[in-house]
């Protein structure tokens, strides 16, 4: 018999009360194939973002919505509970807490109000609070058919520094915290049902793991249990060769390594969390990505790196082609950088200065530029930071000048082993060509699996679109 299993649901797999009934049957029916069960579970969908803008505007001492979002929630959470918790008695519990978590939530925002700020450690206690109100409520509906389950925050357990709003955990602390908390529940045949995405300081003091983190906390509590498997529910029936919305024929993958998954996430795939990836790979624990609402679809299995040694079929060396949108191109550039050491060190020491992550960077071999990427909303406070770092240079013209695109878009093509093939670049840059795409920088990494370009922001479908074509039908 198979051990420990856990699943995480995502925002839309517990969006609305069938959602969230279809949610604890799947539960249900893995509890009838797994004797240990954990889930992870988002907030219900629109509720973190809900609580954080209404944070923000309290910052900036609007509280003109306030009563109206808390209404709202309390709606949307009560509705759930009406409608898939069968137990009145366990009803008036839930409603109470939600009420609770609520009004603590009022009580942040109008302090905001009065401080006319929100330190980034307000903004987590806030954010945690829609994945708080989830897991009680996923509890109570799992009860209600059955099976024995309980809420646990994972503040409890997920241990982490004190970078608020992106925390990192503690790998060896919370190993003994999550052992701790979740054993004991596992062994009398409970399913724990946790947050996802938060954490807590040594302190107690709630943090976050970043936006969309909770697939992450699954990849941490798999590790650390360890489980047999992680099993990520989502509205999607597994990782796609591209975004349906812009190639309607694209298809399910029915497996993809570690290292391809990892280069998908990183360059704009939604359907995994890119930090989700390390922790189960260093565990050697197996990961499954399914539909919440297509529940018997096998969906996509992740599986370990396969070595290519150079024989990879050209048919199967292109697997899937993303997008990433809202990006722009910094460019350093001057003569005098000719042969100077430290540039790039103080470039991206700069960058780094401003807490931008560059997902693309390529220079020129005449060492006369560099060039990367990052997030448009970036461009302004890393084009400043540079000017600050470089302004020496810049007045005595041994750097001509530091720029930034428009927006731009970053295309990835995904596939094992196309270091190793002959003419893959080539029919990768032949066919954007065919479709009249421009591409304005290129970049492939050492991890053997992708290849980068940066298009003008409106070639992006086309270049998609176009890519796709490679990929055998």
């Amino acid at each position: 018999m198979a051990g420990t299993l856990v699943m995480k649901f995502g925002g839309t797999s517990v969006g609305n009360a069938g959602a969230m009934a279809q949610a604890a049957q799947i539960v249900k029916d893995a509890r009838a194939e797994w004797p240990r069960v954990v889930v992870v579970t988002s907030a219900i969908s629109g509720a973190t973002n809900l609580l954080l803008d209404s944070a923000t505007r309290a910052a900036r001492g609007d509280l003109s919505t306030l009563v109206e979002v808390e209404t709202l929630l309390l709606n949307n959470h009560e509705a759930i509970i009406n409608a898939q918790v069968s137990d009145p008695a366990r009803q008036a519990q839930l409603k109470q807490e939600i009420a609770r978590m609520i009004s603590n939530f009022g009580s942040l925002c109008r302090a905001m109000g009065v401080l006319g700020e929100a330190s980034p450690r307000a903004l987590d206690a806030v954010a945690s609070l829609g994945e708080r109100m989830s897991v009680r409520i996923l509890a109570g509906v799992i009860e209600s058919i059955g099976v024995a389950a309980r809420a646990v925050d994972s503040t409890e357990f997920i241990i982490t520094n004190t970078t608020f709003q992106n925390a990192h955990p503690d790998f060896d602390a919370t190993t003994i915290k999550t052992r701790a908390v979740l054993n004991p529940l596992l062994d009398e045949s409970i399913v724990p049902v946790t947050t996802g995405f938060i954490g807590a300081t040594p302190d107690g003091a709630v943090t976050t793991l970043g936006r969309g983190g909770s697939d992450y906390s699954a990849g941490i509590i798999g590790a650390v249990l360890p489980a047999d498997d992680v099993w990520i529910w989502t509205d999607v029936d597994g990782v796609m060769t591209a975004d349906p919305r812009m190639v309607p024929e694209a298809r399910t993958l029915p497996e993809i390594s570690y290292s391809e998954v990892a280069e998908l996430a990183y360059y704009g795939a939604k359907v995994l969390h890119p930090k989700t990836v390390r922790p189960v790979v260093d565990e050697g624990i197996g990961l499954r990505i399914c539909n919440t609402f297509n529940p018997t679809h096998p969906g996509t299995r992740l599986v370990p790196n396969l070595k290519t040694n150079g024989k990879t079929s050209k048919e199967h060396v292109v697997k899937a082609v993303t997008a990433i949108r809202k990006q722009r191109m910094i460019t350093i550039e001057g003569r005098g950088m000719l042969g100077v050491p430290g540039v790039a060190a103080r470039a991206f020491g700069a960058v780094a200065s401003t807490g931008t992550s560059v997902p693309l960077i390529t220079q020129a071999s005449s060492e006369q530029s560099i060039c990367f990427a990052v997030p448009s909303e970036s461009a302004a406070p890393v084009l400043s930071a540079l000017e600050r770092a470089f302004a020496a240079e810049l007045e005595d013209n041994d750097i001509d000048r530091v720029w930034a695109t428009e927006d731009v878009s970053i295309i990835t093509v995904v596939g094992a082993g196309m270091r190793h093939t002959p003419g893959v670049s080539g029919r990768v840059f032949s066919q954007l060509g065919d479709h009249s795409v421009n591409v304005l920088a290129i970049a492939q990494g050492s991890s053997e699996v992708s290849i980068s370009m940066v298009v003008e922001s409106q070639d992006t479908e086309a270049a998609v679109r176009s890519l796709h074509e490679l990929i055998v039908k």
